[in-house]
C-alpha cells in the first residue's frame, strides 16, 4: 500500500509536468484572431436554395419508395452543377 508521501509526490510531479512548461514558456501567447466568414445575401441565398431544393425534390420523387437515380439527376444534378460553375467561375475572375 502507498503512503501519504509517496501520492503527494506522484500528484506534485504530475502538476509540475502540466503547469511548468506553460509558465516558462516564453513565446507570445497571443492566439491569432479567429478568421470571420461574412456571406453576402446572395450567397445566404445560393446556401438555402442547394439544402431546399434537393428536400423538394426528395418529397416529389420519393427516391426511397422508387428507382433513386432521377432523384440524382433531377434534385441533386442541378446543385452540384450550379456549385461547380460558381466553382470555375471565382477561378476565372480571380485569375
Amino acid at each position: 500500500m502507498f503512503g501519504f508521501q509517496e501520492v503527494l509526490f506522484v500528484a506534485v510531479a504530475v502538476v509540475a509536468i502540466l503547469f511548468v512548461p506553460r509558465m516558462l514558456s516564453t513565446r507570445n501567447t497571443k492566439r491569432p484572431a479567429a478568421r470571420t466568414i461574412h456571406l453576402s445575401g446572395v450567397m445566404r441565398v445560393a446556401i438555402v436554395v442547394s439544402v431546399v431544393y434537393p428536400v423538394l425534390a426528395a418529397a416529389w420523387l420519393q427516391p426511397w419508395r422508387d428507382d433513386p437515380v432521377p432523384f440524382f439527376y433531377i434534385g441533386c444534378g442541378p446543385v452540384v452543377l450550379a456549385w461547380l460553375l460558381f466553382w470555375a467561375a471565382v477561378g476565372f475572375r480571380r485569375r
